[in-house]
């Protein structure tokens, strides 16, 4: 049996380089910076929207020019669910790809020595093969709601592929899979599933209602990753994937919106009906990822089990819920 692979230890790599973590302060982001803090990286960079736009060519030199950063691990994203997506889909489109390639190729020019792009799994065909492997990208189309954001963040993958082959540039690509868990965002008009279904159950039962609304008939399938499993393997990737090749980042778990939404409601203690709105889109129609090449390249796997996921995010909405009401 061949020995594992000895990673280097994460703190040696951290120690002393200057880190810029776009979309620092998010949801994603704020896990991965405390990640990196707890392994040592001590100068930590978090640009604001408000002082960097980086959608502007100027705010993006501006901002190498005031971090000096060895890496730059992108987040930065205007992301929603399946409603924003499909009523801003021209922003969705401009502003990740605006923000990306200028981030990467300015970066390439100033001698970052790491860039590490965070995709999506909206970058992948609506119909592929299960489990999704990061061969099977450019096999289709994406599922048309969120293909302007996907396809965006792809443009990502291009541009590092292309930038090692003739500059040499130290890139990668990672496409995380849906995220959840404690400080996610709850705003309906803008949430992810997961979120949404814990505020409409926890609402409805508070409000003593008899049912809430669920968006299409509940038969498409979603993989989730619990956010500080996503987080970690991103810091990891950082650490030890030094190349252009996508990878993805999940959990291979499976499960479908009429189940995950009569697990939340179980977990909410919500005994009310589920009534599905078929009039709404269902998205694409089956999400579950291939891991195996995380594993493989940098040694990540997901620890938390989606049960405990789910409970530990509950718990943080409902203390947060509490403390707004007090």
């Amino acid at each position: 049996m061949e020995s594992p692979t000895p990673w280097p230890a994460s703190e040696l790599f951290w120690r002393g380089k200057r880190v810029v973590v776009t979309g620092g302060a998010g949801f994603l982001g704020s896990y991965v910076v405390q990640k990196l803090q707890a392994r040592g990286a001590d100068e930590v960079f978090v640009p604001r929207s408000r002082d960097y736009d980086l959608r502007e060519h100027t705010a993006v030199l501006r901002l190498l020019a005031d971090a000096r950063p060895d890496v730059i691990i992108h987040m930065a994203a205007r992301v929603g669910g399946i409603g924003a997506n499909r009523a801003h889909p021209a922003e969705f489109f401009y502003d990740n790809l605006m923000m990306g390639v200028q981030l990467m190729h300015e970066s390439w020019k100033y001698g970052v020595g790491k860039f590490v792009a965070v995709g999506t799994v909206c970058a992948y065909p609506k119909y592929t093969p299960l489990p999704f492997k990061e061969d099977d990208l450019w096999n289709g189309y994406p599922e048309e709601t969120n293909a302007p954001y996907g396809l965006a963040k792809k443009m990502l993958l291009v541009q590092s592929q292309t930038y090692r082959e003739q500059y040499g540039f130290n890139s990668v690509f990672l496409l995380p899979v849906n995220l959840y868990g404690p400080n996610d965002n709850f705003d309906l008009a803008s949430s992810h599933v997961i979120p949404a279904l814990i505020r409409k159950c926890l609402e409805a039962k508070r409000a003593g209602l008899d049912s809430i609304e669920a968006w299409g008939d509940g038969s498409p399938t979603r993989e989730f990753v619990f956010v500080e499993d996503g987080a970690e393997g991103i810091v990891l990737a950082a650490e030890r994937l030094n190349s252009s090749l996508p990878v993805n980042i999940g959990s291979s778990y499976e499960i479908s919106i009429k189940d995950l939404t009569e697990l939340i409601a179980r977990l909410t203690a919500f005994e009310g009906k589920i009534r599905w709105d078929s009039s709404k889109p269902n998205g694409q129609p089956r999400r579950k990822l291939d891991t195996t090449r995380a594993r493989d390249l940098f040694g990540f796997e997901a620890r938390t089990t989606f049960e405990d996921g789910l409970r530990a995010t509950i718990d943080w909405y409902l203390q947060e819920y509490a403390e707004v009401a007090a």
